[in-house]
C-alpha cells in the first residue's frame, strides 16, 4: 500500500459490467400440443384478470397460419387473452392445461415481435402489449409471492428464493424487452403507456428474491433508460430515493446490486462536467452505502461506481477517500480488506494535488492496518 501511495502504480482498465445480452435463453421444452388453442379471458366482477378457475378456451389459428392482413388483430387477441394470470402461489397444483396454453401464446406473441417487419408497432400494440405485461408483472399472485419474504432476511447467508411464476413470468419479461428494444417501438408513442407509473412499478419489482427475475428487470431497465430519455431524471431521482431508503431506513433490499449495476452505466455516460446532482449523488448516496453490514452483497458494483466518478473528476478523489474513512470498518477485517481494495484503484486514478489533501488522514489509517490483529489486512497493505 506504501508503494501504492508513494509511486502510484499505473491505472488499470476497469472493466465494464454491462456484459449481457439483451435477452434470457427462455425454457421453450414441451412446445408442442395446444397451439390452437388459447385460454379464454374470464374478468373477475371487481375488474381483474386474475382467475380462480377457467371454464372454457376460445379456438384461435396459429399467427404464422393466417394471412398478414389478418395477423394483427390476431395478435391483439393473444393479447388480451394473455392478460389472464393463474396463481403459482396460492393453487399450484391447478390449471395445468390451461397454463402451459398460456405460456405456449406467450412465446408466440414474443415470436411475432421478433420477427415482425420494417414497419412501425400501431399505438392500439403500444396499448395492448403494456396492459398485459401489466397484468402478469403487477399482479395480486405475483406481490403475494413477493411478501412472503421473511422480514428477518439475511442476505448475507440466503441465496433468495425462486418464483413459481416463473414459467410464465420469464416469456413476460422476454415479451416486455424485445418490445422495449424493437426498433419498430416509437419511443414517442411507446412514452404514453410506459410512463413514470410504469417504471415506478418496474423498479420496485427490483426487491425480488428471485435472482433470474431481477436479472431481466436489470437488463429491461438499461433498456428502457437508453431509448426514452424523457424519463431519465425520473428514473434517477427514484432509485435515489429506493437507495436513501435502504441505507438510513430499511437496510434491507434484494435489487441493490442490480441497481448499481445499471447505474455504473448511467455514470459511465454522464457528460463533464458532472452536474451538481451527480456529484451530491456520489457524496449523499454511494459513500454512505459502504457503511452496511451487507455491503458484501453489492462492493464490487459499488466499487466501479465510484471510481467512475473519480476518472471522471480528479478533484472528488479527496471526497471519496475522506467518505471511505469515515466509514472505516473497526471490527469487521473482511469488509476492512474490500475498503484497502477500493482505496488501492481510487488511489490510482487520484492526482498528487488531491492526494495532498487527505494524505494525513489516509496516512494514520493505514498505520492503524499495518497494526492490525489480522493478519491478511496486515498483508493487504503491503
Amino acid at each position: 500500500m506504501f508503494k501504492q501511495i508513494l509511486g502510484k502504480l499505473p491505472k488499470k482498465t476497469s472493466a465494464k459490467f454491462w456484459d449481457n445480452g439483451e435477452s434470457q435463453t427462455l425454457d421453450n421444452n414441451n412446445n408442442q400440443g395446444g397451439g390452437d388453442e388459447v385460454l379464454s379471458q374470464r374478468t373477475s366482477s371487481n375488474g381483474d384478470t386474475s382467475l380462480d378457475c377457467v371454464s372454457s378456451f376460445d379456438v384461435l389459428p396459429r399467427l404464422r397460419d393466417v394471412s398478414i392482413s389478418e395477423k394483427q388483430e390476431l395478435f391483439l387477441k393473444k393479447l388480451r387473452l394473455c392478460c389472464l394470470v393463474f396463481d403459482f402461489v396460492a393453487e399450484p397444483q391447478l390449471n395445468f392445461k390451461e397454463k402451459e396454453i398460456k405460456r405456449q401464446t406467450l412465446l408466440e406473441v414474443v415470436d411475432y415481435v421478433i420477427s415482425s417487419g420494417n414497419g412501425k408497432f400501431p399505438e392500439s400494440v403500444i396499448q395492448e402489449a403494456t396492459k398485459m405485461i401489466s397484468a402478469n408483472l403487477f399482479s395480486n399472485p405475483h406481490r403475494q409471492w413477493k411478501n412472503k419474504t421473511p422480514e428477518a432476511l439475511d442476505l448475507e447467508e440466503e441465496e433468495g428464493s425462486l418464483n413459481p411464476s416463473w414459467p410464465h413470468l420469464q416469456i413476460v419479461y422476454e415479451f416486455l424487452l424485445r418490445i422495449v428494444a424493437s426498433p419498430n417501438t416509437d419511443p414517442k408513442i411507446s412514452k404514453k403507456y410506459i410512463d413514470h407509473t410504469f417504471v415506478l412499478k418496474l423498479l420496485d419489482l427490483f426487491d425480488s428474491e428471485d435472482p433470474r427475475e431481477r436479472e431481466y428487470l436489470k437488463t429491461i431497465l438499461h433498456r428502457i433508460y437508453g431509448r426514452f430519455m424523457v424519463h431519465r431524471p425520473f428514473i434517477r431521482k427514484t432509485m435515489n430515493n429506493i437507495l436513501y431508503d435502504f441505507i438510513f431506513e430499511t437496510g434491507k433490499h434484494s435489487g441493490i446490486a442490480e441497481f448499481l449495476e445499471v447505474l455504473g452505466s448511467i455514470i459511465n455516460g454522464f457528460a463533464l462536467p458532472l452536474k451538481e446532482e451527480h456529484k451530491l449523488f456520489l457524496t449523499r448516496v454511494l459513500i454512505p452505502l459502504h457503511k452496511l453490514k451487507c455491503l458484501p452483497n453489492y462492493h464490487q458494483q459499488l466499487s466501479y461506481c465510484v471510481i467512475q466518478f473519480v476518472e471522471k473528476d480528479c478533484k472528488l478523489a479527496d471526497t471519496v477517500i475522506r467518505g471511505m474513512l469515515k466509514y472505516w470498518p473497526v471490527t469487521n477485517s473482511a469488509k476492512e480488506i474490500m475498503f484497502l481494495n477500493e482505496l488501492e484503484e481510487i488511489l490510482e486514478a487520484t492526482q498528487l494535488t488531491e492526494f495532498e489533501r487527505c494524505m494525513v488522514p489516509l496516512s494514520r489509517q493505514i498505520a492503524q492496518c499495518l497494526s492490525s490483529s489480522h493478519f491478511q489486512v496486515q498483508l493487504r497493505v503491503y
